[in-house]
């Protein structure tokens, strides 16, 4: 209550002082101190019972206020230690917040690596099965190719089969064989004996052409002679019958001769 103490500061006495009795309480002092200074009329002082209700009151109302602040007190220190509390938990949860969030990136990481992985596999599996696709090719491949081996490995067991069957048939075959030779060898002589025939007849006949040829000179000359006799013989036509007659012998016998 002393936040009411406006005035001026107390330069005098006041007059009650130490050894002088009790100090009569502050309120009074202010209501002394009021009427000293002159504001107005002062009051009559209020009865003792009053001022001891109102002390009770005040002293009820500290004691209160004293138990508040203790509760403030012990309130405060609850709120502290629950803050104190409450920081260390903050801490607790911050450092499993990090620890979370580590293993949440842990956990991240691997399932990244995991999908990777799946994809790696993945694309792995799309070449598997176009490899495998391309094996079921191949493998049709290869059995059209084995079909069509069979059908050559049953064409050639068929041609082996006619094969033995001629085979069966070589002594025969060898027996024609040995026929044809002796035939090829009777052709040989024969040919041979034409040959020489040929030869001989082709060395006649050149001494023939050459005769042949010595005629033809020789008749050529004749003929010259003769056209000479007949230009001869118009010229000497006035000689004779008997002139001419022996030259028309002459002449038919030349013919004779040519032929």
């Amino acid at each position: 209550m002393s936040g009411r103490n406006r005035g001026p500061p107390v330069h005098e006495a006041l007059p009650y002082g130490r050894g002088l009795g009790q100090v009569p309480h502050p309120a009074l002092l202010e209501e002394m101190r009021e009427s000293q200074f002159g504001r107005g009329p002062r009051p009559l002082p209020p009865h003792p019972a009053i001022i001891e209700e109102h002390l009770a009151a005040q002293h009820q109302e500290i004691q209160g206020l004293l138990i508040d602040n203790q509760r403030l007190a012990a309130t405060h220190v609850a709120l502290k230690q629950e803050l104190e509390a409450a920081q260390h938990e903050l801490q607790r949860m911050a450092h499993i917040a990090g620890s979370i969030h580590a293993e949440n990136d842990i956990q991240m990481r691997e399932v990244y690596e995991k999908s990777m992985k799946m994809e790696a596999d993945l694309r792995a599996g799309e070449a598997m099965r176009a490899e495998l696709l391309q094996v079921g090719a191949d493998i049709r491949k290869l059995n059209a190719a084995r079909q069509e081996l069979t059908g050559q490995v049953q064409a050639y067991t068929q041609d082996l089969t006619r094969a033995t069957g001629d085979l069966q048939q070589v002594p025969a075959l060898k027996g024609e064989i040995e026929s044809m030779k002796q035939e090829l060898q009777r052709a040989r002589a024969a040919i041979e004996y034409e040959k020489k025939g040929y030869a001989e007849n082709y060395e006649h006949g050149q001494a023939m052409e050459k005769n042949l040829i010595s005629m033809a000179r020789e008749l050529e000359k004749l003929r010259a002679e003769i056209a000479n006799v007949e230009k001869r013989a118009r010229a000497a036509a006035a000689v004779g019958n008997q002139g001419m007659f022996s030259l028309l012998r002459t002449q038919g016998e030349l013919e004779f001769f040519l032929k």
